[in-house]
């Protein structure tokens, strides 16, 4: 019986935390966009100048 007077405030702790990490994300606009990232992995990255000309020496050795 002793054990509830530990678990009911490390519980309310724990919803406490949950509340204010939620708020934090609310504020923070994380809930702002859903669908983007959602899409994100099917449109390729473009590729730094380094990248598109070590892919156009790749491709011409290729040839």
């Amino acid at each position: 019986m002793s054990i509830i007077y530990v678990l009911i405030p490390l519980a309310v702790i724990i919803v406490a935390i949950a509340i204010g990490v939620f708020f934090w994300a609310v504020k923070s606009n994380q809930f702002e966009d859903l669908d983007r990232q959602g899409y994100s992995i099917l449109f390729d990255d473009d590729l730094s100048p380094e990248e598109k000309k070590l892919a156009e020496e790749r491709k011409k050795l290729n040839e």
